[in-house]
Order: C-alpha cells, then sequence, then structure tokens
C-alpha cells in the first residue's frame, strides 16, 4: 500500500512541475502519463543512473554532490526519449529547473503525508 501512495505522490509531483511549467519547455500528457513517468524515471535512476553514481564516485566527492545532480538530470532526459510525444522537455536548462521544481515538491508532499516513514 505505501508503494502505490508513494508512486502516487511521484506521479502528482511530476505531472504539477510540467504544470507550474510552460507546456513549450515540459508536457506530460495526462496524470496517467506522469505516473508513467516516475516508473520510468525511478527504474533508470535505479540501474543507469547508479551504476553512473559510482563511476562517478570520486568527482561526485570532489563537487560536493553536483555530479550526482546532473546525472539526474540526464535521467530525466533519457526518460524523455523513451517515452517520445507523451512526455517531453525541452533542453537541459529546463529539465534542470524541472528536477528542481520536483524535489522541492516531492520534499512538501513528503512531509504531508510522511513518505519517508
Amino acid at each position: 500500500m505505501r508503494f502505490i501512495l508513494n508512486l502516487l505522490v511521484s506521479g502528482l509531483t511530476i505531472f504539477l512541475a510540467a504544470w507550474i511549467l510552460p507546456d513549450s519547455a515540459v508536457y506530460v500528457e495526462s496524470f496517467g502519463w506522469a505516473i508513467l513517468v516516475a516508473v520510468i524515471i525511478g527504474f533508470v535512476n535505479a540501474t543507469i543512473g547508479s551504476i553512473l553514481r559510482i563511476f562517478t564516485f570520486p568527482l561526485n566527492l570532489l563537487t560536493l554532490g553536483l555530479v550526482s545532480f546532473i546525472i539526474t538530470i540526464l535521467m530525466i532526459m533519457l526518460t524523455d526519449w523513451l517515452m517520445g510525444p507523451r512526455f517531453d522537455v525541452d533542453g537541459f536548462w529546463w529539465a534542470t529547473l524541472f528536477a528542481i521544481i520536483t524535489a522541492i515538491l516531492d520534499m512538501i508532499f513528503g512531509s504531508i503525508i510522511g513518505k519517508n516513514k
């Protein structure tokens, strides 16, 4: 049950972040597709993102986590490529802003529902 609630909250944060940003920058077709985007972002972060974080660990230490944030942005762009026209991010800087807004919204909703308990 907790997994489903976390998935719905992640889908909501992605949907709201896409709604906050202009349609020409970030586009998600519907709330259902936002949930699928959350699943795919989670999957690519867990697989490819983890491998990249292992290889860039020394550089990540030197930059105090900036490399990890850039890897997250690249995973959002990979998800954009995998999803086709259902989820569209218009470039690196919009993906950066999308990642920041998504992180803030996820933190707010997570504290409201106790996501990390």
